[in-house]
């Protein structure tokens, strides 16, 4: 899988993102509403505080002292509930819309896997569909609705400044401007590449621990604790640094937006003051928009903020968007008439990993109901064979065939359900032994599971286990030997009951009494079955009907 990261610009970013509301945007214009009717209540709280003291020196206001104390509290009142509102329906948002981001991330990982995500460092994906995913939150609960907010609110007061006078509603909109755009724009200008530095450190990172954390034993064994451990110590510092550039940019933004607000409220008590020296505006042109400057710099100020923590949140985004448009080498196939199982066949098969030619020409047959044994040495292209059945991935000359349909042409649930592969390495989850086999069958009975155990020779160890069928295999199986995984991997594929088996390296990890075992009941179970069986070692062979030598990507 290609693991660079795809430049996007942060409006890139925040269109493709901001695409994703559209299931919710009833709840976003909801959000919007009761943010605006919150942060002008808020606003007005103040400015009515401006007349009152109007009122209480004898000018002439639209309001009573009373109604004005009535307006402060039904005012205070609506805004602590309209906030509260506003929040819970941006954090519902958000949260509903990062359950659907993670099912779109999984659903494009199943397009990608095996062929794109061979290879790819573990700890990193992990840290893409956890943290990453996680970090959107701040840009659908903090960011969308507070923009138009800010927008709207912007819009409301630069008309109700410029009621008293057209210059003081452009100072003010020069102000928001100043706050809500310029110094964003400038603070995210200023980050450059940090937040995509930082979020990629931040990924190798969890890929270094995930990968220090599964070879612990052999670090131990060899003594090479203090070396990984002074590695680790390094990549968190050199992440300490790229946050603390981060965290210090945003303190300068905050300063900055301080300032500029400080600044502008003086020039609009001082534009006001020289208006009503002119006897453009009266006394209440100076002090209520001076006051509504004062208390209206909220939604603005939320944007300002963003400058430097979007830029974290843009480059978790640009990670996400990374996987969901990645291609898959190989497209699911649908819509074809579904098949049986005839039979199987490999013609004149090249097949290349980039430039590395692993198969040239290679043809092999496999009749129904058949034995096909396959040996070599490791990394002659035996497994890679396999996996063209499989369909992992398209060969680039010669056609891989089943029932005489090439792979490419048949369904690939059809597919699935035709073949049953049992890989070198046995992937348990971390769960019962019971669990583990269902994989293979999601509504298997229990005595199916005893039975496909039985046949692959494994059942008279689970049941000696404390917990039989439940017991729990550990994180990646670490409680069993790699024989006990791979007989389990075995009896998974016996659960599938395809007619196709694919066996790679099924003996590897056995010794010969339990070998002889495996293949006696491979022998005893064949009915029904066609069986192509990889390994390097002879002694596997003698169940095969015919016997294929690969060398060198060569079928002899």
């Amino acid at each position: 899988m290609n693991t660079g990261i795809k430049k996007r610009s942060g409006f890139q970013v925040m269109a493709r993102l901001i695409g994703l509301v559209k299931p919710l945007t009833g709840f976003m214009l909801l959000a919007i509403l009761m943010g605006l009717i919150g942060h002008l209540c808020a606003a007005f709280i103040t400015i009515f505080g401006g007349y009152a003291v109007l009122e209480a020196l004898r000018f002439d206001t639209p309001f009573t002292l009373t109604a004005l104390f009535v307006c402060v509290v039904v005012f205070a009142v609506v805004r602590g509930f309209l906030r509260y509102a506003e929040q819970a329906c941006n954090h519902f948002i958000a949260f509903k819309l990062l359950a659907l981001l993670r099912d779109k991330v999984f659903r494009a990982l199943r397009r990608l896997c095996p062929a794109k995500l061979d290879g790819r460092d573990r700890g990193d994906l992990i840290s893409v569909i956890t943290s990453d995913i996680e970090l959107l939150e701040v840009f659908y609960a903090h960011t969308i609705s507070p923009a138009a907010i800010a927008f709207l609110f912007t819009v409301v007061m630069c008309l109700f400044i410029g009621s008293y006078h057209w210059l003081l509603g452009l100072i003010a909109l020069a102000a928001y401007l100043a706050v809500g755009i310029a110094i964003p724009l400038a603070t995210s200008k200023f980050s450059g590449d940090n937040g995509i530095r930082f979020r990629t450190k931040s990924g190798d990172l969890s890929g270094f621990v995930l990968d220090s954390l599964r070879g612990l034993s052999e670090t131990l064994q060899y003594g090479q604790g203090r070396k990984r451990l002074d590695e680790m110590n390094e990549k968190t510092g050199e992440l300490a640094k790229d946050e603390e550039r981060m965290k210090r940019t945003a303190g300068r933004n905050s300063a900055v937006t301080n300032t500029v607000v400080l600044a502008f409220d003086l020039v609009m008590l001082f534009v006001s003051a020289l208006l009503y020296l002119s006897g453009a505006v009266g006394f209440d042109g100076v002090l209520i928009p001076t006051i509504a400057l004062f208390s209206s710099f909220g939604p603005v100020i939320a944007l300002a903020a963003l400058g430097s923590t979007l830029q974290n949140t843009f480059a978790a985004g640009n990670r996400v968007l990374d996987i969901l448009d990645e291609t898959p080498v190989v497209e699911e196939a649908t819509g074809q008439t579904e098949i049986t199982f005839t039979g199987a066949a490999a013609e004149q098969v090249t097949f290349s990993y980039g430039s590395e030619t692993i198969l040239s020409d290679v043809s092999v047959e496999i009749p129904e109901h058949s034995v096909i044994g396959i040996v070599g040495r490791s990394g002659s292209g035996k497994s890679t064979l396999l996996k063209l059945f499989m369909r992992f991935w398209d060969v680039q000359q010669g056609s891989v065939t089943l029932s005489g349909t090439r792979v490419a042409d048949i369904n690939t649930k059809n597919l699935r359900e035709m073949e049953s592969f049992v890989t070198q390495e046995t992937h348990l989850f971390h769960d019962s032994i019971k669990n583990n086999l269902r994989i293979a069958k999601l509504d298997a009975a229990d005595e199916e599971i005893e039975a496909a155990c039985k046949k692959a020779s494994v059942h008279d160890f689970i049941m000696s286990l404390p917990k039989g069928y439940d017991t729990p295999v550990g994180e990646l199986g670490d409680t069993l030997s790699g024989g006990e995984r791979q007989r389990l991997g075995l009896a998974r594929a016996f659960l599938h009951d395809a007619p196709f088996l694919l066996l790679d390296e099924p003996t590897s990890n056995l010794d010969s009494l339990n070998e002889a075992v495996i293949l006696k009941s491979l022998r005893e179970e064949r009915e029904g079955k066609t069986v192509v069986l990889v390994s390097h070692r002879q002694s596997t062979m003698r169940i095969a009907d015919t016997v294929y030598s690969v060398e060198h990507g060569r079928m002899s």
